[in-house]
């Protein structure tokens, strides 16, 4: 239980967490969406795969990440929270407003990193 809620306990995870409870995403699109560097998205990606809050799924150079069907079954009244709570957030609501928009667009993993993305979105 310790482990879960010091991993639980970065803004930045959070973050990820809630765009991985709407779909699935590779480091770059997370990178691209969140406005922030490839290592920090891998170091969060590589904390949460470690405590099995997400899983992964490798095609051709991109890994994809989820939540992992088990922390969400074995935690089911955390994730309800979380979820909740996050629902209620305007950061996270942003967020997910930037994640629809990507998914609305034209980009895919190929080209999102050699864009802007805040520029691309706002067009």
């Amino acid at each position: 239980m310790v482990d879960i809620f010091k991993v639980l306990a970065d803004e930045n995870r959070l973050r990820i967490l809630n765009l991985l409870r709407k779909d699935e995403l590779c480091v770059c699109e997370i990178e691209a969406i969140l406005d922030t560097t490839q290592s920090n998205v891998s170091r969060h990606l590589t904390r949460l795969r470690n405590d099995k809050l997400v899983s992964f799924e490798k095609r051709a150079q991109w890994i994809y990440y989820s939540l992992h069907p088990e922390f969400i079954k074995d935690h089911r009244l955390l994730f309800d929270y979380l979820v909740h709570e996050m629902e209620q957030n305007e950061a996270y609501q942003a967020d997910e407003k930037r994640l629809a928009a990507y998914r609305a667009s034209s980009l895919t993993c190929e080209t999102v990193t050699q864009i802007n993305l805040s520029e691309a979105l706002r067009k």
